[in-house]
């Protein structure tokens, strides 16, 4: 009776047509009974323990960032706001997505019902959008502080607040048409966690279409931005470099915001290309087999972005680093006079120009 119940609902709410690959088609609810068949025990065990341990590290660092703007008066710059706004983002995912997925992955499969699914896809959606043109909104600004496109422009407070405004406003044009019609949140990969609906076909929900928006707006928009910024950045400065070839604070400058870039760009598309490299072959490959399980990676990398992207965005940031050894151990930090360096260091870049 259960395996009954289990069907009827899983082919009313969540049916992935056939043929798609038989072998990756089960009868049984993932919100019903455990997904036995996708995995071994142990793998889900591992994945559990893995989103628990994403909740736990990413809950700190993101919480421990606000923690410390709010304690230290001198991050709270206009510049900071972004990093604070991405730490608000990563704090939404691990909360409701991450921690979810983690219970679930202990249990097998997604414990908390259709109710729940839509509401761990739309939150975890939000939040990682809301990361996602976080990090685009950074390429901007640095871009506008240090090449100086528009002259002498003055990237004022509600400059920074207009660009945290706007990727929740993009994250929520990206992330409420599955709640209203045009696809739907569904569980993926090891059907322990939600997303957009972007792999089934034939069904009333437009999937096609929307996975192109997504695909368009919200990765090759920020992509294309994120490459043109932090390219121009580092045709400023080597620009800048090569003007001042004696200056060897400049060229040591020219030489961090090289791998800055490198870094920055990497951690962006190892956090979102695999979701989008997906979702095209997807789209260009409609009807082929492919296994169900491989959807869990873009998932996880998405959600390890809670960790790596305040690594690379927070913590590599001297300030910011050395405010949390204070804060974390009772205003002694152990680096020293990483703060004063790494104000003369922002304050020196910034002042670089295109070349006159």
């Amino acid at each position: 009776m259960k395996n009954s119940r289990a069907t009827v609902e899983f082919h009313e709410d969540f049916h992935i047509p056939i043929p798609l690959d038989t072998n990756n088609i089960t009868a049984l609810s993932p919100f019903l009974v455990p997904q036995d068949h996708l995995g071994d025990t142990g793998l889900f065990y591992f994945m559990g323990a893995y989103m628990i341990l994403l909740t736990i590290v990413g809950t700190a660092i993101n919480g421990l960032t606000i923690v410390c703007t709010i304690q230290y008066k001198k991050l709270r710059s206009h510049l900071n706001y972004i990093l604070v706004n991405l730490a608000v983002a990563n704090l939404l995912v691990t909360s409701f997505g991450s921690s979810i997925c983690g219970i679930s992955f202990f249990y097998k499969y997604f414990i908390f019902g259709p109710l729940g699914c839509k509401m761990e896809g739309f939150t975890a959606s939000v939040g990682g959008m809301v990361s996602l043109w976080s990090l685009a909104v950074v390429a901007v600004e640095r871009y506008l502080v240090i090449c100086k496109p528009v002259g002498n422009f003055s990237f004022k407070s509600h400059h920074a607040l207009f660009g945290c405004a706007i990727t929740w406003v993009f994250a929520m044009v990206a992330a409420v048409p599955p709640l209203v019609g045009w696809s739907r949140y569904i569980p993926e990969g090891f059907q322990c966690s939600c997303s957009p609906d972007w792999y089934t076909t034939g069904n009333k929900y437009n999937n096609e279409t929307y996975t192109m928006f997504l695909f368009c707006f919200c990765f090759g928009v920020p992509f294309t931005t994120i490459v043109f910024c932090y390219g121009q950045l580092l045709f400023t400065m080597k620009a800048a470099a090569k003007a001042q070839a004696d200056s060897a604070s400049t060229q040591k400058a020219e030489r961090e915001v090289t791998k800055m870039v490198i870094v920055m760009v990497l951690g962006f598309m190892v956090c979102w290309f695999p979701y989008a490299g997906f979702a095209l072959w997807i789209i260009s490959n409609r009807g082929q087999a492919f296994d169900l399980r491989l959807a869990t990676i873009p998932s996880v990398l998405s959600k390890s972005s809670t960790v790596y992207n305040p690594v690379i965005y927070i913590l590599m940031n001297k300030q910011f680093r050395s405010c949390m050894m204070q804060l974390v151990f009772c205003g002694k930090s152990p680096f020293g006079d990483d703060e004063e360096s790494s104000t003369s260091q922002v304050t020196q870049v910034s002042s670089v120009g295109p070349a006159s």
